[in-house]
């Protein structure tokens, strides 16, 4: 078994698009696949990977490879939604994330539900405005996750307590 299967078995994958991509020939139309795929643990890391091929498992594969040799650590507060509310872009898709109570689930569409998913956000309220294309959404959010400030980054930053940074926020609400 190849690493990158040992790696992809303790991740959890979200196939997030499939495109047919025609090449017109002397002999006809040659068809090929390209595939969109986020990969995460549902703690707090995701990878995205796109992938292209003949046939459709193979350009799956391709991108399930892609996306878990790209994994980035997200922090997330208390292990199931964002810290604060984030924006992200890309091209012209544009992504706005909320961060929500307990309880209240992913409320959001196609692309960034897979993301969500994957990274092991629970409540969450995110929409997508501009591009409806889903590699352009899946960057747009994965810029905003990346965007986002932890209390401990904050503290380290300011060089002050989080116990500080955060009793400010919860006042100021």
């Amino acid at each position: 078994m190849a690493e990158w299967q040992k790696r992809v078995s303790e991740y959890k994958e979200r196939l997030v698009a499939i495109n047919r991509i025609t090449k017109v020939v002397k002999g006809g139309r040659r068809f090929g696949f390209a595939a969109l795929v986020v990969v995460g643990n549902e703690k707090g890391s995701i990878g995205v990977g796109a992938g292209k091929s003949k046939q459709v498992p193979n350009a799956i594969k391709k991108a399930t490879q892609d996306a878990t040799r790209n994994l980035v650590k997200i922090s997330l507060k208390d292990g199931r939604t964002l810290h604060h509310d984030v924006k992200g872009r890309n091209g012209s898709g544009k992504v706005i994330m909320r961060s929500a109570p307990a309880g209240t689930g992913i409320i959001a569409g196609g692309p960034i539900r897979a993301v969500c998913d994957v990274l092991g956000i629970q409540d969450i309220v995110a929409k997508s405005v501009g591009s409806a294309n889903p590699h352009n959404v899946v960057k747009a959010s994965l810029a905003a996750l990346l965007s986002q400030a932890s209390p401990k980054l904050l503290s380290a930053m300011r060089g002050k307590k989080i116990s500080e940074i955060v009793s400010k926020r919860e006042n100021t609400k």
